[in-house]
């Protein structure tokens, strides 16, 4: 295993606020010790480092919560530490998400300095209304200047916008996406919005004060939204991602590919060694398991052939450039993963294309990600339960 590739996923769990729509695992606490966090954090990395040394260090990303709001020097050695415990690749991508307010923004130039060459900036919209209404702290002014910043300090820059809210139109999202296109980053995330359990916007719902967007103008919003990105050169590489070439998320495809990738902080996914891991959620919990273990792993698994092989299917079906599914199957010594007549059902139905083993969805298909799953998957077998660590 020495050599082969492999990510970072560093997650900081704490927002100033928390957004109706979300269901990340995100905390609001009005005091934060930056030193503990560090030391927590590097020593969880540690853990990681030791069960996986002599690996290739190809991505680090910072994702949240807010990541914007740790301090640049903890960013740093961070960092420094995985430089110092895994050999990194010359063109490793270091990705942090920031949101567009005055404190973070001014953090640019100094994270910048600390190695991140990334920035995913979480705009959401160029509305102030639509900003109201997904609870956002910043403006639109502030999210077009915290843009300008961003641009001026790192070489890839990314954003994210959510649409499909409540009464959008044809008109509303193709003049907004037609301004994210003119606005010069090879990257954008856009999100159709998604009511999620346990989120405050779930409770509007099921209380009837909020109605989603019905599924046809949604899928329609989705279609247009393929066609101007292809214009404007970012086509569509992942289901909600779209780029220029070569500007893709690199620790993205990493996950999207069934790679390797250790994760620490609280609520962090790993999967490395044909293991899954999962960190403490509760930023309390993780620090408490750290002082116990040394390490803040709450549950870690073997990955079962089956289970694995199903994962990374549903994985590498959200690719425009889809998956071998025969190099799938023989990656974990199984037969088969898919149901070739069912495959070969939808490729004559315009849904699928398939080029040997090979498997792709077309812009039809992709509408219908998860039926299509559902249909060509083969036949799964029993999972075993995880393990709990402590």
């Amino acid at each position: 295993m020495s050599g082969e590739p492999l990510a970072l996923y560093v997650h900081w769990p704490f927002c100033v606020s928390k957004c109706p729509y979300c269901d990340f695992n995100s905390h609001v606490r009005t005091q934060i010790d930056q030193d503990e966090w560090r030391e927590a954090l590097l020593a969880d990395l540690a853990h990681e480092a030791h069960l996986l040394p002599g690996r290739r260090l190809t991505s680090i990303f910072f994702g949240g919560g807010t990541p914007s709001l740790m301090e640049p020097a903890m960013v740093a050695a961070v960092i420094d530490a995985a430089s110092i415990h895994w050999n990194v690749d010359k063109r490793i991508e270091i990705t942090l998400e920031a949101n567009p307010n005055s404190v973070e923004t001014a953090r640019f130039a100094d994270l910048a300095a600390a190695g991140v060459n990334r920035v995913s900036l979480g705009l959401q919209s160029f509305d102030d209304r639509a900003l109201g209404f997904l609870g956002r702290a910043h403006s639109a002014r502030e999210g077009f200047a915290a843009l300008a910043t961003a641009q001026k300090h790192f070489r890839r820059v990314s954003f994210d916008l959510i649409y499909a809210l409540p009464g959008e139109t044809d008109d509303s999202w193709s003049a907004m996406l037609g301004q994210a296109l003119s606005l010069g980053t090879s990257h954008l995330s856009l999100y159709q919005l998604t009511v999620e359990p346990g989120t405050r916007f779930a409770s509007m719902a099921a209380r009837g004060e909020l109605t989603p967007l019905d599924a046809d103008t949604a899928a329609a919003l989705y279609e247009l939204t393929d066609a101007m990105t292809s214009a404007g050169g970012l086509p569509v590489y992942e289901i909600s991602n779209y780029a220029r070439p070569c500007q893709e998320s690199r620790h993205n495809l990493t996950y999207w590919r069934y790679g390797d990738y250790a994760g620490i902080g609280p609520g962090a996914h790993g999967r490395r060694l044909g293991q899954r891991t999962e960190r403490h959620k509760k930023p309390e919990n993780f620090l408490s398991a750290m002082r116990r273990n040394d390490h803040g792993i709450a549950e870690e698994a073997p990955l079962w052939p089956g289970e694995a092989a199903d994962e990374a299917l549903v994985m590498g079906l959200r690719l425009a450039e889809g998956i071998d599914a025969q190099t799938i199957a023989d990656r974990f010594d199984l037969p088969c993963i898919v149901d070739w007549k069912r495959v070969e059902r939808l490729a004559g139905s315009g849904h699928v294309k398939r080029e040997g083993s090979r498997i792709a969805l077309t812009a039809r298909g992709r509408l219908l990600l998860d039926y299509i799953l559902g249909e060509i998957a083969a036949p799964a077998q029993s999972v075993p339960r995880a393990s709990a660590v402590g």
